[in-house]
């Protein structure tokens, strides 16, 4: 389970970096590729609070199984 956790932590990591790459490059290509800009600023910013919620209610939810 270890190894899988940190599998797709490293596959986030590879994502947000490449989110935050597309984002950089969409600003200098200027106002013609705004929306597209618009979009991978918002997934830059909802991604890490998405699976930071989902990690959350996930850690919750096992607690509560444990216990019962």
């Amino acid at each position: 389970m270890k190894k899988l956790l940190r599998i797709l932590a490293i596959l986030g990591s590879i994502l947000l970096i490449g989110l935050y790459f597309i984002t950089l490059i969409l600003a200098i290509l200027g106002k013609d590729f705004f929306p597209m800009f618009m979009a991978a600023l918002f997934a830059s910013m909802a991604l890490p609070i998405l699976l930071w919620i989902y990690s959350f209610i996930y850690k919750l939810t096992k607690k509560d199984s444990q216990q019962n």
